[in-house]
């Protein structure tokens, strides 16, 4: 014999309304995640396992710099996920657009460019961390955690490249285009053409980026420049 249907009661329905007040609430406690990462495999990973935590939630994703940007205006989560590399704006000049409207912006790092320059690049635009994509969940966790807590965190290898690139001289705009000029294997009249200077100058640029980066030959300056992450080849 078929059992009859129980009616909700008032106070069941009072206790199934609490509960999804109290669910939607404990959501908007979470911390509020942007992830900004132009391969889609790699940021729909970062979602899943992120939404994995109790305390966490991804509330947008972007594929791009400019849409990062974008998506943090509408949003203003509390913590930004940022790839260095990325269509149309990168992460650097995101993270710059995002800090000129909140200076207290909380953006991590999170590439696969461990060069000394990058991570320069990314601390000095206001980066809160800057962390490895072969990171440990764990880490990764922790790391988000601690940003969102108001702390800076660097990993001991991380900080380790930033020390030696401090004490380093920066290289002047010109210097770069010279520097990425000579890794396209351009002799130096070819350089002089392209940017409208004298084949002094070029040598003079040259032999200043041999000081700066204390080598002795264009083949070196471009392996020490790669290493560092002044060009990606």
């Amino acid at each position: 014999m078929k059992k009859p249907e129980r009616k909700n009661t008032g106070s069941e329905a009072y206790v199934a309304r609490l509960g999804n007040r109290r669910r939607a609430s404990a959501r908007r406690d979470c911390i509020r995640i942007l992830i900004a990462e132009d391969h889609t495999v790699v940021r729909d990973g970062l979602v899943a396992i992120i939404k994995q935590q109790p305390d966490m939630d991804v509330v947008a994703e972007a594929g791009g710099g400019e849409q990062a940007v974008e998506l943090w205006k509408a949003h203003r989560p509390d913590v930004t996920l940022m790839d260095l590399r990325m269509p149309g704006l990168e992460g650097v000049d995101a993270i710059y657009a995002i800090r000129a409207v909140d200076p207290n912006a909380r953006i991590v790092v999170l590439t696969t460019f461990d060069g000394d320059e990058d991570i320069y690049r990314g601390m000095r635009a206001g980066a809160k961390s800057y962390l490895l994509k072969d990171v440990r969940r764990e880490e990764l966790f922790q790391c988000i955690r601690e940003v969102h807590a108001g702390k800076t965190v660097i990993p001991a290898a991380v900080a380790a490249k930033l020390a030696e690139r401090l004490p380093a001289e920066e290289l002047s705009p010109r210097e770069l285009e010279v520097l990425r000029l000579l890794a396209e294997g351009k002799p130096n009249k070819l350089i002089g053409a392209a940017l409208s200077i004298t084949e002094v100058t070029v040598k003079s640029h040259v032999q200043a980026l041999f000081r700066k980066l204390n080598v002795l030959s264009r083949t070196e300056a471009i392996a020490v420049a790669n290493r560092r992450g002044l060009l990606h080849l």
